[in-house]
């Protein structure tokens, strides 16, 4: 048997690893250049962040209906190139901003002390930011409903979360090999530099996407053994009856919103998604506030390496419920909702990390580490409950509402979390036995610790066991 499926999840796998790239552009180069530059507060990063989460969530509905409408290979490449052109177009902005101001260069700008000029700095830079952040979150936006469409064209659901958690890696892969080489970029070239030259990648992957990718069914790299494996799901459970797969039945994207499995999926996205993204934009922030460390220093470097690499270990996380398929005979939705309530218990070590955190700066970063891991393992699953009881025509769909409930869940997080660092650093706030930003900081990793308990009682309220919907 051939193992051309493996192919595709490691393009998946890169694909995701220069999503999270570009993504974590702006987090590694804020607070020592752009913050500088433009003047930012902690407001104007979180209004940033928070309003790419909310576009983010809005084209997550789109483009899940987009690629079911497009298929797997043009969606994808649809939304690689959207992405990457929105990425490179943020080095643009410090240009037009100094144009718009009447400045001559990016000096002139950090000199800036007339209070109404350096306002006016930051409201133009942060708007042009904001347009630009909007344009990567459409192409963003399709990066996970075209991968878990082209996981459950190309694996049946026993492998599904397995293949998931590893082309999901790529978000930490991405993430460990940002701090090593956007600040260095960042800071021989400049910020702009940064952003053209990983932005760039998108468009490299495209070429290789172009070339490698077609549906099983017409791909002469698969023989009829793996063809046979991969439909293996087709033969057993849709053969005796009719569903969307083979009458052609469609729903719309408003039909998708009258199942329970539809609900859970939204909630388990909605509650969980923003404590990533958290983490994934603010731990940069909390290295340069907590230990002063700047971008540039190589102790901030390995700090976030180790954070990230600590997190590689959720790939173990999608073959749990493997192994409760086959040794516990279970079905596939019982064994990732077990693995799931396993995981939701780990991101409670963020609950020591700030009580920790005046010992040592490693104590947080290994406690967010393994917060970080179980978010992956538990977010690998509930994309592959998606697959387990949705059709295959519905499951970039379904994958696009339930991102655009993560992106809601995260635009709420970074709102609030910009605010109540400037709040609780302005007034001094005492909570939890900390001061200013630091209990600011307590209220939130308060919050993600318990996120995903909430999140899972929820769900299996809503969806107690296992039922699959046939149209």
């Amino acid at each position: 048997m051939t193992n051309y499926r493996w192919v595709v999840c490691a393009m998946l796998f890169f694909a995701t690893t220069v999503n999270y790239l570009d993504r974590q552009v702006l987090s590694l180069t804020f607070e020592d250049f752009i913050r500088p530059e433009f003047h930012w507060t902690d407001s104007h990063y979180g209004n940033i962040t928070g309003i790419f989460s909310l576009f983010y969530a809005i084209a997550m509905l789109i483009a899940g209906k987009f690629v079911d409408w497009m298929g797997t290979k043009k969606g994808f490449m649809w939304a690689i190139g959207v992405w990457s052109f929105g990425a490179c177009i943020h080095a643009l902005c410090g240009i037009i901003t100094e144009g718009m101001v009447g400045l001559p260069d990016a000096a002139a700008m950090r000199l800036a002390s007339d209070a109404e000029l350096v306002a006016r700095i930051a409201l133009i830079s942060s708007t042009l930011f904001i347009i630009a952040r909007c344009v990567l979150a459409l192409g963003e936006a399709g990066n996970f409903p075209a991968a878990n469409k082209a996981v459950a064209e190309y694996f049946p659901k026993r492998d599904r979360a397995f293949a998931t958690s590893i082309f999901n890696a790529g978000s930490t892969i991405g993430a460990l090999i940002a701090p090593f080489c956007i600040p260095p970029l960042a800071a021989k070239w400049g910020w702009e530099a940064s952003f053209i030259i990983i932005g760039g990648l998108g468009f490299v992957w495209m070429g290789f996407w172009q070339f490698l990718y077609k549906a099983p069914e017409k791909n002469a790299a698969v023989n009829k053994a793996e063809l046979a494996y991969i439909l293996s799901d087709d033969a057993v459970e849709e053969a005796p009856v009719q569903t969307d797969e083979n009458t052609g039945k469609k729903v719309s994207l408003w039909g998708c919103f009258k199942y329970r499995q539809t609900w859970s999926f939204i909630v388990g996205k909605f509650m969980t998604d923003g404590v990533w993204w958290f983490f994934l934009f603010w731990m940069p922030s909390y290295l340069k506030t907590t230990y002063g460390l700047s971008s540039t220093d190589p102790q901030f470097q390995w700090a976030l390496g180790l954070l990230y690499l600590i997190v590689m270990i959720s790939i173990l996380g999608g073959y749990l419920p493997t192994l409760f398929i086959d040794k516990k005979k279970m079905d596939p939705y019982a064994g990732r909702m077990l693995s799931m309530l396993i995981f939701a218990f780990f991101p409670l070590a963020a609950l020591a990390a700030q009580p920790l955190a005046s010992l040592s700066m490693w104590y947080p970063v290994i406690l967010i580490g393994i917060a970080g891991a179980a978010h992956q393992a538990w977010s690998a699953n509930l994309f592959s409950t998606i697959g387990d009881m949705f059709p295959k025509t519905m499951i970039a769909t379904i994958t696009g509402i339930g991102g655009m409930a993560g992106g809601i869940g995260s635009f709420i997080i970074q709102k609030s979390a910009g605010a109540l660092f400037d709040y609780s650093a302005s007034t001094g706030l005492e909570l939890f036995g900390y001061t200013g930003k630091e209990a600011g900081y307590m209220i939130m990793f308060t919050f993600c610790g318990v996120a995903y308990l909430i999140g899972w009682v929820i769900m299996k309220v809503l969806v107690p066991r296992y039922k699959k919907i046939e149209l």
